[in-house]
């Protein structure tokens, strides 16, 4: 099952949404905008291990055979490590606000628990100092999937344990960073390294458990949610804002009639989607799936649930793309099926939908009623260094142009959408494909590890420049 598969509706008929409308330019995103990039640990930065760390499942996921698809790891990476006074300054070049990075849990605590490991707390005090002095907000990710092996041996997110391992991880950063830290996310798209790292295999840990396990590992990763969030509320020794990411497909009606508009409403918070979200931001599980999933529902305390719901800051919101739906004749949500031949990103799981990042924002902040945030955003490309010595990537720029005129209808129609990251920096290692996918602004040379700038990063410089001013998008009806 590919990502876009665990969060889909069902199949009908096909259409495309890519529109082909007039285009125009579009007021500037307003005062206070926040404009990054963003990057994962094990991605970019090479192994813990590598200096003095411990190792993640990513570390020995990587190992087995066939498990990626060209055979590499994240063992080196960009070496980001040994090069981010490099990437920094390409970050001051390309004049983001801020940088949206992970800490690695193996690099800061090798065995999970236990006195943190100065060495690791040491290069991120270099990252974060570093980004201060080139005027760049630091807003770190507790979590971007890089589990403690030794924990996962020990039960990993099963274990009931974990959400205190966490808690007191996170409090260690917390304790390090938040002199200079105000902005925390703690964990990033738990249904992608819920589903396909611990029932469909195809990322690590590899695991295949049965959907009853999955239930109950869901649970104790948004309770470890609940306690890492008190947790830095309570350590941290400035005001700060928390928030949570998921990975998104949100449904777009498939016609501006109040039933599609309310048959993609309901087909976004459905499934993994919804079971991952209203526990941290309403305090209960979704009744539909409580109902469908009654016989492998985990039992719990009922305080669980109000440790899992605590004051957030802003919704974070990693969207690529978005499903079609309309109301079907007995008026439940049906998928609309898209066209053959529908753009799409080199990465076959992402279609280009740009309508996802109007709807989807608009629908979270309809429900939640939290400041949207886009912590990702973005495509992979065929990218390489032409003759020229450039890197030439224009559908980059026609993808980012195309999603970004869409935030900026939902800012139109009233949804607060305070920021907007890029995904990635820099060309990285892209999980379980290896280094097949290239989807920085910034080329990444796996040989030399030179660092190539591409089109997309004078033009979202540019972006960045005028506050979105330069954009032309579709201008609202």
């Amino acid at each position: 099952m590919r990502r876009r598969d665990f969060l889909a509706l069902g199949g009908a008929t096909a259409a495309t949404t890519l529109l082909e409308p007039a285009y125009a330019q579009l007021p500037d995103f307003g005062r206070g905008f926040v404009w990054g990039t963003a990057t994962s640990s094990y991605q970019i930065e090479g192994s813990p291990a590598r200096v003095g760390g411990g190792t993640s499942v990513w570390d020995a996921f990587c190992r087995r055979p066939g498990a990626i698809r060209d055979g590499s790891s994240g063992e080196i990476a960009c070496d980001h490590y040994d090069r981010y006074r490099e990437d920094v300054e390409l970050m001051r070049a390309l004049g983001v606000g801020a940088y949206r990075f992970s800490i690695a849990w193996p690099r800061v605590m090798p065995e999970g628990v236990g006195t943190p490991n100065a060495v690791g707390l040491g290069f991120y005090d270099r990252l974060v100092d570093s980004l201060l002095a080139a005027g760049i907000e630091p807003w770190v990710t507790l979590f971007h999937w890089d589990y403690p092996e030794v924990l996962y041996k020990r039960g990993g997110w099963l274990n009931r344990d974990s959400t205190q391992w966490f808690a007191d991880y996170a409090t260690a950063v917390v304790t390090r960073l938040s002199d200079r830290v105000t902005r925390w996310i703690t964990f990033n798209e738990p249904e992608v390294f819920l589903v396909l790292g611990h029932h469909l295999g195809v990322h690590a840990p590899g695991d295949r458990l049965p959907w009853s396990e999955i239930l109950r590992a869901s649970h104790n990763v948004m309770l470890a949610h609940g306690r890492a969030t008190v947790a830095i509320r309570a350590t941290a020794k400035r005001s700060c804002q928390i928030g949570y990411v998921a990975a998104l497909e949100p449904a777009i009606p498939a016609t501006s009639q109040a039933a599609d508009v309310e048959a993609a409403r309901r087909a976004t918070f459905s499934g993994v989607a919804a079971w991952l979200l209203d526990p941290v931001y309403l305090g209960s599980y979704p009744e539909s799936e409580l109902k469908s999933w009654a016989k492998d529902v985990p039992a719990f305390p009922a305080e669980d649930l109000r440790t899992i719901r605590q004051p957030l800051d802003f919704f974070g919101a990693n969207i690529y793309q978005g499903k079609l739906a309309r109301a079907g004749a007995d008026g439940n949500p049906e998928r609309v099926a898209r066209a053959q031949g529908a753009p799409r990103t080199l990465m076959e799981v992402f279609d280009v939908v740009p309508e996802a990042l109007q709807w989807g924002p608009r629908f979270y902040w309809e429900r939640y009623r939290l400041p949207i945030v886009v912590t990702e955003n973005g495509l992979s490309g065929c990218d390489w260094v032409a003759l020229d010595g450039r890197v030439h990537d224009p559908q980059r720029i026609d993808f980012m142009e195309r999603y970004l005129g869409e935030l900026a209808l939902a800012r139109a129609a009233g949804v607060d959408v305070r920021g907007y990251f890029a995904w990635s920096l820099l060309d990285n290692f892209e999980w379980a494909e290896g280094y097949r996918q290239r989807f920085g602004l910034v080329h990444v040379d796996f040989q030399s590890l030179r660092r190539t700038p591409k089109d997309s990063f004078r033009w979202y410089r540019e972006v960045i420049r005028t506050n979105g001013a330069s954009l032309k998008g579709r201008a609202p009806r």
